[in-house]
């Protein structure tokens, strides 16, 4: 268990009661104390509880009450999720075992026991997957004229045709490696789609083997008819497969299979050693590509001879081998989503624009905006480019704007957000970007970000050595009159304009003074070699957001001690910090109300007699990706409502610079309404039992919690 943090972060007084305030110097004592008191299973195991989330997604795929397309794409998204769980989760596992690391975690379990109960829970789920794709999807998308097609299905013309294509654009770009004394056995690039390919020559009965990887920038599904009521893909490896004999001339092709290597792409930069960092992490992502292998996926019916060979050249363990009926690789049935079937799909929509925002045809001014009041928007009911990109734009382009500083975590591609700061660069304003070049799997495109944004002349730096910087952040300087004046944005989702469609997160715009210094402060800590770890307004970890959750936690217990009403309200992506699940333990006991929205990682325990009691954890998933981190105390009366970057795990308390924001006014409105919807007892969600089962509640009558807020918010968008 992680050891307390020592920093304290200052509080708000005027939303602090005196009994909270008295406990700051005897929260570590009473935890101490208490957590003697605490029976040992109190938590659940992290790696299950991420199966059991994807369960869940897979759930959404087998719901016939989903649009067709839609439960495509939960099928792509557990794929997706599952690869990714293998390239970190399971990766990290073995890496422990072949370290000869025996520490168990929180519940008890080695890293022997967990990889070994883990396979187990994927075999199943995986099989439920492929089962649902096979017996259920795909004969329904073929009932809509949405076929995927195998060779031997296509007609003459059709075949003729997609040789034609084959041999313009495929055979150019395969190179088959056979393997014999003179050719190693070739490297697999990670998550890679081969074919194992076993020639013999016309007068022998000697088998050789040889690879085809199948390229991965080519379109995984060929189009053989699309109409406005047809549309038919063949896989792309069924089209290789069918014109082998175009690589292996004058051979004869005994048989192929196909086959899937995972590999783990976890990696560490050394940041103490004295280079440069982005040089260090642009070799880590290089070596990341050779990292050891994880997983072997092959299809069912795979000859026993070529696993063999496959098994002992990639250097996997049986074990580690998943046999799969059907297609490989679902994750690329995003292709198929892209039909233009709208009745099979989820009713398009188009993002409000916050009232405050709007203003006849013309745009008002943010800052004029911000003069009058807080903004508090959410994403995606609310709309990213009239809102976040607005602001960041209008900065860009306002001749009194002197300066933007700005966190960028993970953005676009076509970044509308990049090119603003570039234009204020180029303009001659002073541009402070923290571009966090380690945010996983987005490293290469934030380390072009970083170049892009150096050439224009924005003072970029790559984060803090030792910690990520996960904030979601912006602070803009204004010359207004003969004064300066600063406005800010503090959100809890990325400055991703398409993810901003897709992920449910909420943005907090002001030009409070004290939130603005604080972030003043933040930015050079950020940035230059300030050690400051006090703040006035904000949670900031690592050095106080943890002790500022545990202080309202405990002041909850105090008033529910006293006979006061006692409630805790948190909704987060992941929580699994013991620290912070001891105390809501605690709360529990003492009689506090607390509910909890958590969307994956999940390590307490709810509604077991004695530990529990008084605690219910639900997680709702659907159209868009629960994001937002939200924390309300009860407070006898005198609520708070924070928003914020951080979930509640030992990364994000310990090793990243997170930022909490108390939201006040009139904007707690939209909070508690939110809040009130997600924990309705009619909304659709899925209830965590207090055996660790999650137990989907509401039935077919219950509310759409997503859909609901659509309806509610969205039509001024349309």
């Amino acid at each position: 268990m992680p050891a307390p943090e020592t920093g304290m972060m200052c509080i708000m007084t005027d939303t602090v009661t005196s009994p909270a305030a008295d406990l700051a110097d005897e929260v570590a004592d009473s935890e101490t104390q208490a957590v003697a008191q605490l029976p040992d299973n109190r938590f659940s195991n992290r790696e299950m509880s991420w199966l059991n989330f994807n369960a869940r997604v897979l759930a959404l795929a087998e719901d016939r009450r989903q649009p067709l397309l839609e439960r495509m794409k939960f099928l792509s998204i557990f794929a997706s999720n599952l690869d990714e769980f293998y390239m970190i989760r399971v990766a990290g596992l073995k890496r422990r075992l072949e370290m000869g690391l025996a520490v168990r975690s929180s519940d008890g379990l080695s890293p022997r026991e967990t990889l070994a109960m883990v396979t187990q829970r994927i075999r199943e789920i995986t099989a439920r997957h492929a089962r649902c794709f096979l017996t259920d999807i795909e004969p329904a998308l073929a009932e809509q004229g949405i076929r995927i097609l195998r060779w031997e299905h296509l007609d003459r013309s059709q075949q003729s045709e997609l040789s034609g294509y084959f041999h313009s654009k495929i055979f150019p770009v395969l190179t088959p490696l056979a393997v014999d004394p003179a050719h190693p056995f070739p490297y697999i690039s990670g998550l890679s789609l081969n074919l194992a390919v076993l020639v013999r020559e016309p007068d022998s009965d000697v088998d050789k083997f040889a690879r085809v990887k199948v390229p991965n920038n080519v379109r995984r599904f060929v189009v053989v008819k699309q109409t406005a009521e047809i549309a038919e893909f063949l896989p792309l490896e069924d089209l290789i497969a069918a014109h082998l004999s175009a690589l292996f001339p004058g051979m004869r092709v005994v048989e192929h299979h196909l086959f899937r290597v995972t590999r783990n792409t976890d990696f560490e930069v050394d940041e103490d050693r004295d280079e440069d960092l982005l040089q260090a992490l642009e070799r880590e992502l290089v070596r990341r590509r050779f990292g050891p292998p994880v997983r072997l996926e092959v299809a069912e019916g795979i000859d026993e001879d070529l696993l063999a060979l496959l098994i002992s050249e990639i250097d996997v363990q049986p074990e580690e081998v998943l046999h799969l009926p059907g297609l490989l690789d679902l994750t690329a049935l995003w292709q198929i989503y892209d039909v233009d079937r709208p009745s099979l799909k989820e009713r398009a929509f188009v993002p409000a624009t916050h009232p405050r925002f709007v203003e006849g045809e013309t745009p008002k001014s943010v800052f004029a905006t911000l003069r009058d009041g807080d903004v508090l928007v959410h994403h995606p009911y609310e709309s990213f480019a009239t809102s976040v990109q607005r602001f960041i734009e209008q900065a860009a382009a306002d001749p009194n704007v002197l300066a933007i500083k700005q966190t960028l975590y993970r953005t676009s591609g076509d970044s509308p957000i990049v090119d603003a700061l570039v234009d204020a660069a180029e303009a001659g304003k002073q541009v402070v970007v923290l571009v966090e070049i380690k945010a996983r799997f987005d490293e290469q495109a934030n380390i072009k970000w970083a170049r892009a944004l150096e050439r224009a002349g924005c003072h970029v730096v790559y984060g803090l050595v030792g910690l990520k910087t996960h904030c979601k952040t912006s602070l803009v300087v204004r010359q207004e009159g003969g004064s300066l004046r600063r406005y800010a944005h503090i959100g809890t989702g990325n400055y991703h304009p398409k993810t901003a469609r897709l992920y449910e997160d909420f943005g907090l715009f002001t030009a409070d003074e004290r939130i603005c210094s604080d972030l003043t402060d933040l930015f050079n800590v950020l940035t230059g070699y300030s050690r400051q770890t006090e703040y006035r307004t904000l949670l900031v970890a690592p050095h106080g957001l943890r002790r500022g959750l545990l202080m309202r936690i405990e002041r909850e217990i105090v008033h529910a001690q006293a006979g006061r009403p006692a409630h805790i309200q948190i909704k987060t992506n992941h929580l699994v910090d013991e620290i912070l699940i001891d105390a809501l333990y605690r709360a529990s006991a003492a009689g506090v109300r607390v509910e909890l929205m958590v969307r994956t990682f999940c390590t307490i325990k709810a509604g077991v007699p004695g530990l529990s009691d008084n605690i219910a954890v639900r997680s709702i998933l659907g159209r868009f990706l629960e994001h937002s981190r939200v924390f309300y105390m009860a407070n006898d009366g005198s609520p708070e409502y924070w928003i914020g970057s951080a979930d509640l795990m030992h990364r994000n308390l310990d090793r990243r610079i997170e930022v909490l924001t108390q939201v006040t006014g009139p904007n707690t409105e939209q909070l508690r309404e939110t809040l009130d919807l997600a924990f309705s007892p009619d909304a659709s969600a899925w209830e965590l039992q207090g055996d660790d089962r999650w137990v989907r509640s509401g039935g077919g009558k219950s509310i759409d919690y997503q859909e609901l807020l659509l309806k509610r918010l969205a039509p001024r968008g349309e």
